[in-house]
């Protein structure tokens, strides 16, 4: 960026015959003019940006409802003077014969219902590992609409009709099979809903803001997952079929609600061409005597604009064809991949420590509230690159060290347990911010998309991973897994460049630059 001082020093000792000339050759830039309109948030921001936050929090009760609509239920004799019953610790062991002498709360979860106590743990673990594979999916499939054709409010919308309605009709399901296929269309839909919303709240406030506004979403997120227990917990009488009511109706809701209220990404109106709606939506949020300032809009160049004609997978193709970009997309994808099956996995595996349910998953996410609260407040301080470095280190140390047994780490179990999920869920934030500054306006969600997905990979193989170590009794075959690749993942931070105090570019040309210069604030 170049220095101010040598015009300002023209002009106070009155030899400017050069200035004219430079300032003819620059133009402001895009980043530049959004943030001289948008510096100071005003309630339409902060409204605007919390709306679309509220996303999180129907997207983390899909993604955790599993743990109690799967969950295995506790068993109990029929006759409790059947000693012989009351012998055997799991039911599986029990004869065929014998059947009888057992029973469970019948519509309690899946299991219960569908007589899936003793399947393998594919079939346990399958409607799981279908929500996580269409999450996997549908962020392949739909990343790239969201930076072309469809914009981000449509995307966050048509994600979420997806998702919630899909969600409703699983009440439907009559075995296993039906299940796991409207999971799946459950994470497709899903898939891009976080991403979206990030993406879009971040674009609609300036850089003083944008760490803040990020990490609303995240405690969106940690609400969604709190009320899950609580929920589960009120019901714990009823059908599992009584949680998808209850967390899908909701849903859709707060469809009818971002279709009329949300605005679109001035950035992504603007690099799309539309600059008109562009400078509309900025006067409808920035501050009374901000809205002057959209006058400059129309003399913005930018390096390129790669949005007009883009398809639906230019945005990766670029992606991929940028050394710069390919390198960067894959360190951040492979530590969302073990930052995933950490995330994901933790929860589920708390059934198999020797806790209630209830109050371990409340405490899991209860574990999500500081570790936001750490992310809003020091991520404008801290570093992204080691920060991100020390907690996946820190998470996958403690993950690791659930895996001893004796009567001493049994009572260590459940705090190693949370310090773990608590760094993961720090990193996961941590990462989430990071990647939105390493790219451009114009493959942004793209790329935020195919490191969430990333994510979700990590996911797939948790509830196997956890139904495994359930069967078997052996905790080392999820917690161990879990803490090693969360390990190894996070190492990858070190191949990426350090982006706090940055500016967010709008082009891959900007972006390019920038990297050449090393300079993040250029």
């Amino acid at each position: 960026m170049a220095d101010p001082t040598p015009l300002l020093s023209q002009s106070a000792t009155g030899s400017g015959e050069e200035e004219p000339p430079k300032l003819e050759k620059h133009h402001p830039s895009l980043d530049s003019m959004i943030e001289r309109s948008m510096k100071d948030s005003g309630w339409a921001q902060l409204m605007q940006a919390s709306l679309v936050s509220l996303a999180w929090f129907f997207d983390a009760q899909q993604a955790f409802i599993s743990i109690f609509t799967d969950a295995l239920p506790p068993w109990r004799c029929a006759n409790l003077d059947d000693e012989y019953c009351k012998s055997i610790s799991d039911v599986c062991r029990l004869p065929s014969s014998s059947s009888s002498q057992w029973e469970y709360p019948k519509h309690a979860s899946i299991v219960s219902e569908w007589g899936l106590q003793c399947a393998n743990s594919t079939i346990k673990g399958l409607p799981a590992s279908s929500f996580f594979m269409g999450c996997l999916i549908g962020g392949l499939l739909l990343a790239a609409l969201a930076d072309s054709s469809l914009g981000r409010k449509n995307m966050l919308f048509i994600s979420c009709l997806v998702m919630s309605c899909s969600s409703l009709l699983t009440v439907f399901s009559t075995n296993v099979w039906i299940y796991s296929g409207l999971r799946f269309v459950a994470g497709f839909g899903r898939a891009t809903i976080g991403t979206c919303a990030l993406v879009l709240s971040s674009e609609l406030v300036g850089k003083k803001w944008r760490g803040s506004v990020g990490v609303i979403g995240f405690f969106g997120f940690t609400l969604g997952f709190l009320s899950l227990p609580a929920i589960a917990y009120v019901n714990r009488g009823s059908s599992w079929r009584v949680l998808y009511i209850w967390t899908s109706v909701p849903a859709i809701g707060y469809c009818v609600l971002v279709r009329f209220l949300v605005c679109e990404s001035p950035r992504w109106l603007f690099v799309r061409g539309r600059r008109e709606e562009a400078v509309e939506t900025i006067k409808s949020m920035a501050q009374p005597g901000a809205s002057t300032l959209t006058k400059g809009f129309s003399s913005i160049l930018l390096e390129e604009n790669p949005l007009n004609d883009m398809d639906v997978f230019s945005a990766i193709k670029a992606l991929l064809e940028k050394r710069w970009a390919f390198r960067r997309l894959c360190a951040v994808m492979l530590v969302g991949f073990g930052t995933g099956m950490v995330y994901y996995g933790m929860p589920l595996g708390v059934g198999n420590l020797d806790f209630d349910l209830y109050s371990s998953v409340t405490l899991n996410a209860l574990a999500e509230l500081p570790s936001t609260l750490v992310t809003f407040l020091l991520i404008g301080k801290l570093n992204r690159r080691s920060s991100l470095l020390f907690f996946t280190t820190l998470s996958g140390f403690c993950s690791v060290m659930c895996i001893f047994k004796g009567q001493v780490w049994q009572k260590l179990q459940l705090g190693l347990e949370l310090v773990s999920f608590f760094s993961g869920c720090t990193a996961l934030d941590v990462l989430l911010i990071y990647t939105l500054e390493l790219f451009p306006t114009c493959v942004r969600n793209s790329a935020m998309s195919m490191v969430r997905q990333a994510t979700v990979f990590g996911g797939v193989f948790s509830p196997l991973l956890v139904a495994a170590a359930g069967r078997i009794g052996d905790r080392v075959v999820s917690f161990g897994v879990f803490g090693l690749v969360m390990g190894c993942c996070g190492l990858f931070a070190l191949c990426l460049p350090e982006t706090r105090g940055g500016n967010l570019c709008d082009t891959m040309d900007e972006e390019e630059s920038k990297d050449n210069k090393g300079d993040p604030s250029v």
